[in-house]
């Protein structure tokens, strides 16, 4: 039964969307000015999309219940359960493959409005779809769906499979990164928001089509896995209700919303979202707690699911036809050349006032900070309850390590980073050496390990278990390994600024993301390595630390001379083509950045050799402490066992 209901919310899906794509072709050819492309494009392109959506989610869903909903067996093996959802899991990925290999065909028809048939030769369609964003995203999606499939086949153990987990997910960035949300202004804001929601709602959908397939098949520990995906719901629409709102505003105005057919399918999917909020808080009060107290009592659940899955079905044929109906236009007037190209204008040139008070919010750094923030000092406050104390110094570290980075990406700092050299050095060097020094400080691998449940014997692994598998493993112990750690922390200098990467992602928004993530991630590993209070796979002793931060800093101080040095500007072609009065000496900028990179290497240094020195001294303290409550056990055995020596080899002497 779990292959029909499936193809059904597919096929459900995809009619929706060939339904709406059917009824909006008129004002979408009239928008382009472009031919009807064909019956077979009209009504293919939407419903292979819908189904190779829903494809997509419920890869995400099965490697999702393998991975963290169901436990494995003992020797790390996945059980039944597993195994099943993990080979969905495969099936679903290599048809969200096939069906990503679909539209690229089908895209290059829609945009040129000449039959499909005119496109399906081998050679013309790769050199066509170079030509067009679209299908460039869908051309990467097969790739990576492809990938993920062949991944999957020879998977037996549960380590592999949060792995997949992440592939499936980041097959779902391509598309994110395209469409109505990927031009215009404020198209920043509208595809930080789409990424969060579709993320939202791969996890949301295809968890609950797991889940459901699950009970259906009369799986093992049903009631544990609805209640640990009840969770996951929770947080996905609290996500999914927010991207979602920030993007429509965006894309329209409150008074088209009855009066566009675009405005009335952003209604129609705000009717279902919160519909399916419904259905869901309905299933955490009854199915969820019928399974709880009886796991053979599954009717209450599986009705409730269906209804679920139902309304998730049209909801992805609304949010595909949404994709394929012309938004209504924004009356802004004519954009300026920075609106276009980074999303938003600039109000002059950077000054401390414009740094500290002009603030944009970064959807998905500046709300990671603040959720960051916010689970830390849950656990903290869990830790209190029970009368266990948490040091104040780790909190406050942490807690003004997120600040910092809301701070950097979210003020006048990562307003301005996009457009100016300097500003994106000084967004670098915070993201890569104080925001990690100020987290890693803060102690979160020692915090969750206390604060989170351990589980009983017998009980399936939770969430500190799976914390403590990935520290262990083969990964956290290559990558912990000092001079992995280092390399990764200094390649980003000289392979993004000098190997001619920078000149590729300073125009593109997802090349800022990714650049954000390096940063912090490369940072954070590095510095955990060399003064984390949490234990590594791989600790090394006080000196060794020592030597590996003096290694490190003839490079970045090297890297900054030669920023300093240069003559030619990078990412100069970019720089120029925004147009912008107030910023037209473009190597002196560059100067100023590779200023602020020699600089900012000095304040991390200081931070840390006091850290290690404080924890030096804290480990011959705790060495000294542990000796004397030795010799108080045994009543100084040792130095007695000493004495006793010294006075033999007196004895023997004379």
């Amino acid at each position: 039964m779990a292959w029909p209901l499936l193809g059904g919310v597919a096929a459900l899906a995809g009619c929706i969307a060939a339904g709406i794509g059917t009824l909006s072709l008129a004002a979408a050819l009239t928008a382009t000015g472009l031919p009807d492309p064909g019956p077979v494009t009209t009504l293919g392109l939407p419903f292979v999309r819908a189904a190779g959506e829903v494809a997509a989610v419920v890869a995400v869903g099965a490697f999702l219940l393998a991975a963290f909903l169901v436990p494995p067996q003992d020797n790390g093996v996945l059980d039944v359960d597993g195994y099943r959802a993990l080979r969905v899991g495969t099936i679903a990925a290599g048809a969200w493959a096939v069906c990503a290999a679909l539209l690229v065909p089908l895209t290059i028809s829609d945009v040129s409005g000449q039959p499909i048939t005119a496109h399906l030769n081998p050679a013309s369609l790769w050199s066509l779809a170079s030509l067009i964003n679209i299908s460039t995203a869908w051309r990467w999606t097969a790739l990576l769906a492809a990938a993920v499939t062949l991944a999957s086949l020879p998977v037996l153990r549960w380590s592999w499979t949060p792995l997949l987990l992440v592939g499936s997910l980041a097959t779902l960035i391509p598309l994110g990164l395209t469409g109505h949300s990927s031009a215009g202004g404020s198209h920043d804001l509208a595809t930080n928001s789409l990424l969060i929601h579709l993320v939202a709602a791969s996890l949301w959908a295809g968890g609950l089509l797991a889940v459901l397939t699950h009970v259906l098949r009369g799986g093992q520990h049903a009631d544990l896995a609805a209640r640990r995906f009840s969770v996951i719901a929770l947080w996905c629409f609290a996500a999914m209700a927010i991207s979602g709102v920030v993007n429509a505003l965006v894309r329209i105005l409150p008074s088209d919303l009855l009066t566009t057919d675009y405005g009335r399918l952003v209604v129609g999917k705000f009717v279902a979202l919160c519909l399916l909020g419904v259905v869901g808080w309905r299933q955490r009060q009854s199915g969820v707690v019928a399974l709880q107290a009886n796991p053979g009592s599954r009717t209450a659940f599986v009705r409730l699911a269906l209804i679920e899955a139902l309304v998730f079905g049209v909801t992805f044929g609304i949010a595909v036809g949404l994709g394929r109906t012309p938004p209504p236009p924004l009356p802004i007037g004519v954009p300026s050349i920075s609106d276009v190209k980074i999303g938003y204008d600039f109000a002059g040139p950077p000054t401390p006032a414009r740094v500290l008070l002009d603030w944009r919010f970064d959807l998905i750094f500046g709300s990671a900070a603040i959720v960051f923030a916010a689970l830390y000092l849950a656990a903290v406050r869990r830790l209190r309850r029970r009368g266990d104390a948490w040091p104040r110094g780790r909190t406050v570290s942490w807690l003004l390590g997120c600040l910092a980075l809301l701070f950097v990406t979210s003020s006048g700092v990562g307003r301005y980073m996009p457009a100016m050299f300097s500003m994106h050095m000084a967004a670098h060097m915070m993201l890569s050496m104080l925001v990690p020094i100020l987290l890693v400080l803060g102690g979160p691998v020692g915090l969750a390990l206390r604060a989170l449940p351990a589980a009983g014997r017998g009980d399936p692994p939770g969430m500190r278990e799976w914390l403590l598998a990935a520290l262990h493993s083969r990964v956290s112990r290559i990558l912990t390994n000092p001079v992995v750690a280092t390399a990764l922390f200094v390649a980003g200098f000289y392979g993004l600024y000098l190997g001619g990467l920078f000149d590729v992602a300073v125009g593109s928004h997802v090349g800022h993301l990714v650049m954000n993530v390096h940063f912090l991630l490369s940072g954070y590993l590095f510095y955990w390595v060399v003064i984390g209070v949490d234990p590594t796979p791989r600790p090394i002793p006080p000196l060794a630390k020592v030597a590996v931060v003096f290694a490190s800093l003839p490079l970045h101080a090297f890297f900054a001379i030669i920023l300093m040095m240069m003559a030619k500007v990078l990412g100069g072609d970019f720089y120029r083509s925004l147009h912008l009065s107030w910023h037209t000496d473009l190597l002196g900028d560059q100067r100023l950045g590779g200023g602020m990179a020699w600089a900012a290497g000095e304040i991390p240094l200081a931070v840390v050799m006091i850290a290690l020195l404080v924890q030096w001294s804290r480990s011959d303290q705790r060495t000294a402490r542990r000796l004397d409550r030795a010799a108080d056990r045994d009543d100084d055995a040792e130095l007695a066992a000493y004495n006793a020596m010294l006075s033999e080899l007196a004895r023997r002497d004379r």
